[in-house]
């Protein structure tokens, strides 16, 4: 008799994960950063976050589909970054 295969956990936990620490990344630069200096600085976090979805898909294991979560998780924190530098750049324009 062979042993059933066990179901595989979530990836999505992980690529939202990733997402959640690129907003709060950037969220973070946007406060706490020069005006002038925060796209230097939301590219160095796009890079953090790249690596950090690299070493969260190699945690979870499994080998089958490893490229597509990698890549969502990019592209996702690349979307979520770009919204908060567009929110960051419009609150600049804006007289207070």
């Amino acid at each position: 008799m062979s042993t059933p295969p066990l179901v595989p956990r979530s990836t999505l936990g992980g690529i939202v994960g990733v997402w959640a620490a690129a907003a709060v990344a950037g969220v973070a630069v946007g406060i706490f950063a020069p005006p002038g200096w925060r796209a230097a600085w939301l590219t160095i976090v796009l890079g953090a976050v790249i690596i950090a979805s690299f070493a969260v898909q190699l945690a979870v294991g499994r080998p089958d589909g490893f490229l597509r979560r990698v890549a969502m998780s990019t592209a996702g924190s690349l979307l979520v970054l770009g919204i908060v530098g567009i929110v960051f750049g419009l609150a600049s324009i804006v007289p207070v």
